[in-house]
């Protein structure tokens, strides 16, 4: 779109700008990202000029980020430091924001990415649960990602201790691809012991964030963490949570976004939070990882014959 080096990243600069003068602004960032879909230009927003029929936070962001452009030099510097460093940075408005988090309505409008995402990503599940995982917990999650990865799944989760790890590694040992969407900067690596499994996954997948980059893990980032990750999979697999757990957000999340929930048995039986969304539209219960493949099978096949009715 720009033909100098010095507006190179101009319109990505732009989403920054407007994230932080929504933030003043207590906006919350999908908010910016349906703003600037609608647009179709960030800096389109920025600009004083008239901005025609759109929706009513289009006009709204370009009131509150007014001034605003003084910050895009410093975003466009910080955006070519991580490319520099071995980041990418993606927008709403690029061809490689991935396909399934931008059919969300609480999109995020950018992402930080280490590592290399891939178009089979589009067929990916969450693997999530606790971090005080029980070890037969802990077996079920490495397991299930094994056999999901066998079969050409990524799977995704969250980098966290328990479940989060033993789904990583379950990934990565079947020789398979993984994503850990993670609460904090692109730079941070947390929890700290788990620094090693991370440039693991970088290695072999990506490490996907929504954050600046330095970041720090914070009570409000997890739960928006759990959005992105219930939004660029298909569905999502709990093992074992608690009704105070993250997991259990996430299910809830997933089924608000129309994506399929896979409850392990054995967290049914045992959970009161979980018997009550067993019940729900789009959850379904399940006992090992033939039936989760079943359901991504049938999902497909629905998929494929709704394109070719339409074609």
């Amino acid at each position: 779109m720009f033909d100098t080096p010095a507006g190179k990243y101009q319109e990505k600069a732009a989403v920054l700008a407007l994230v932080e003068a929504a933030s003043r602004a207590g906006w919350e960032w999908y908010r910016v990202a349906q703003a600037v879909a609608e647009r179709g230009s960030a800096v389109g927003i920025m600009s004083r000029e008239p901005i025609g029929l759109e929706t009513e936070d289009a006009e709204a962001l370009r009131q509150v980020a007014l001034g605003a452009d003084d910050r895009l030099a410093h975003f466009e510097e910080l955006i070519r430091s991580e490319e520099e460093s071995g980041s990418s940075f993606i927008t709403i408005l690029d061809d490689q924001y991935p396909v399934n988090l931008r059919a969300i309505y609480n999109a995020p409008p950018f992402l930080f990415v280490r590592g290399q995402l891939a178009p089979g990503d589009g067929r990916s599940i969450a693997v999530v649960g606790t971090r005080a995982a029980s070890p037969a917990g802990l077996e079920q999650a490495t397991r299930l990602a094994e056999g999901l990865a066998q079969q050409g799944v990524t799977v995704l989760s969250g980098l966290a201790r328990g479940i989060d790890t033993a789904a990583h590694i379950g990934a990565l040992e079947a020789g398979g691809r993984t994503m850990a969407v993670m609460g904090t900067g692109i730079h941070l690596r947390y929890p700290r012991e788990n620094a090693g499994l991370a440039d693991r996954i970088e290695g072999a997948g990506a490490l996907v964030s929504q954050f600046w980059p330095d970041a720090p893990p914070a009570r409000w980032s997890f739960p928006m963490r759990n959005v992105v990750m219930s939004g660029l999979a298909l569905g999502t697999v709990v093992i074992q949570a608690s009704a105070t757990s993250g997991a259990k957000m996430q299910a809830r999340l997933a089924l608000e976004h129309g994506k399929l929930v896979f409850l392990h048995r054995s967290l049914v039986l045992g959970e009161e939070w979980a018997r009550r969304y067993a019940d729900r539209r789009g959850a379904l219960v399940f006992d090992d990882v033939d039936d989760v493949l079943d359901h991504l099978v049938q999902l497909s096949h629905a998929e494929t014959y709704q394109q070719l009715r339409l074609a």
